[in-house]
C-alpha cells in the first residue's frame, strides 16, 4: 500500500483517538451574542468595531452589532429558497474599507433550474447598491441540493468559489466540460485569469473532483488555501489545494452511498490526490477557519471547522504534514455552520439552530504562592 495511504489513515486514527481532548480549559468564555437568527449560513466581520454580516437562508443579509441587536439590509438578491439553496456566503472585498464592496454567493433561479451564483454590491448604509451578477455557475440543474458557495480571496485579489456537484450529477465533478463539483477562480468582475490551469478548455476551473465544499480558507501568511468537503455516508475530506489538481470525486472516495451501496471500490488512483484528512464516519465537516494569532496560545496555523452532524466546534492542530482534532469550545453546541476568526484572535460561530457565539480568551487566574 503506498505511504500516501499509511499516512492518511495515521492521520485519521490520531483524530479519532484525540476528539476528546479539551485544551487550556477555563482560559476563555463563550457567550451568545444572539440566538434568534433564522437559518444563518456566514458571517463577514465589519472594520472598525462596526458589527458583523450575516447571511440568512432564506434571504436576508442583517447587520448585527456586538449586542445582537440586528438590521435587515435592503438590495438583496433573489434566491432559491429550498432544502440547501438559498443565501450563502458572504465576504468583503480586500478593499471594503475604500470601496465597500461586497459578495454574497447564493442559490439562484427554481427548483428545475437552479446553479450557485455570486453577486457583487456595494455596502451604502443599510443598502446594497450597485449590484451586479458576476458569475452564474454552468451549466445549471435540477432540485435543491449540494450548491458549495464558499468564498474566499487570494493574495492576488483573485476570488475563489466552491461549487458542489449537484448530488445527482456527480460524475460531472470529473469532467472539465461542467463546472460544477470544481473550484473556480476568477477576477473580481467574473472574468477568468488567464494563469488558471485550463484556460481553454474550463477557464474558470482551478481545481476539480469535489463533491460539496462548504469550508473554505485561504492562509493569510502562506496563501495555502484549505477546502472542506462533505462526503456521502462517511468520507468527508480536507484537502490542500493545488491548481489544476483532480481530488477524486466520485472515481476515489472513504465514503460509501446513503443506502450503503458502494460508490467507488478505489480510496486512491493514479493522477488523484489524496485527501490531507478524512472522516468515517461523517461529522459533516462545515465553515472553516484558520487561525493566525497569540489570543490563544499554541493555535497559530491550527484549522477550526465546524460539524453539523456532531453539533461541534473542533480544532484541527498541526502535527507533522496532518492534523489532530480536539474540541476546545465543548459549550458551543449545534449544527455549526460557519466560523470565523476575527481581526483580534478572538472567534466568532454560528449554528444552524439561529445561536451567534462570540469566543475570547481570558488570562489565567494565577494564586499567589505562599511561603
Amino acid at each position: 500500500m503506498p505511504s500516501s495511504y499509511n499516512f492518511v489513515k495515521t492521520v485519521f486514527i490520531s483524530a479519532i483517538l484525540l476528539t476528546a481532548l479539551h485544551v487550556e480549559a477555563a482560559n476563555y468564555q463563550v457567550n451568545t451574542i444572539t440566538d434568534t437568527l433564522e437559518q444563518p449560513w456566514s458571517i463577514a466581520e465589519l472594520p472598525n468595531g462596526n458589527g458583523f454580516l450575516i447571511t440568512e437562508k432564506a434571504g436576508r443579509l442583517l447587520h448585527v452589532d456586538h449586542s445582537g441587536n440586528a438590521t435587515a439590509i435592503a438590495g438583496t438578491p433573489d434566491v432559491f429558497f429550498k432544502s440547501q439553496g438559498g443565501l450563502l456566503d458572504v465576504v468583503l472585498d480586500p478593499e471594503f474599507a475604500s470601496n465597500q464592496q461586497l459578495y454574497l454567493s447564493y442559490a439562484g433561479g427554481d427548483a428545475d433550474t437552479n446553479r450557485t451564483t455570486v453577486m457583487r454590491a456595494k455596502l451604502s448604509g443599510e443598502l446594497l447598491s450597485d449590484s451586479e451578477t458576476i458569475l452564474e455557475v454552468q451549466p445549471s440543474k435540477k432540485k435543491a441540493a449540494h450548491f458549495g458557495g464558499k468564498l474566499a480571496f487570494l493574495p492576488d485579489g483573485t476570488l475563489l468559489l466552491s461549487v458542489g456537484e449537484g448530488f445527482e450529477y456527480r460524475e460531472q465533478a470529473q469532467s472539465l466540460n461542467s463546472e460544477l463539483g470544481k473550484l473556480l477562480r476568477v477576477n473580481s468582475d467574473g472574468s477568468a485569469p488567464a494563469s488558471n490551469p485550463f484556460p481553454k478548455v474550463a477557464p474558470r476551473v482551478y481545481s476539480y473532483g469535489h463533491r460539496n465544499p462548504q469550508g473554505l480558507v485561504v492562509d493569510p501568511e502562506t496563501g495555502t488555501i484549505w477546502m472542506a468537503e462533505h462526503g456521502p455516508k462517511g468520507g468527508d475530506e480536507l484537502n490542500r489545494i493545488v491548481p489544476g489538481t483532480n481530488y477524486g470525486w466520485p472515481a476515489i472516495t472513504y465514503g460509501v452511498d446513503y443506502s450503503g451501496a458502494i460508490i467507488s471500490p478505489y480510496t486512491e488512483a493514479e493522477g488523484m490526490a489524496q485527501p490531507v484528512m478524512y472522516w468515517v464516519p461523517s461529522i459533516a465537516t462545515s465553515g472553516l477557519a484558520i487561525y493566525r494569532g497569540t489570543a490563544f496560545s499554541g493555535w497559530d496555523g491550527s484549522l477550526l471547522t465546524g460539524a453539523l452532524v456532531d453539533q461541534k466546534l473542533y480544532r484541527l492542530a498541526p502535527e507533522g504534514n496532518g492534523f489532530v482534532q480536539s474540541e476546545p469550545f465543548p459549550e458551543v453546541t449545534g449544527r455549526v455552520r460557519d466560523v470565523r476568526v476575527l481581526g483580534d484572535g478572538s472567534i466568532a460561530v454560528v449554528t444552524d439552530e439561529g445561536a451567534f457565539f462570540h469566543i475570547t480568551s481570558k488570562p489565567l487566574e494565577h494564586t499567589a504562592a505562599t511561603e
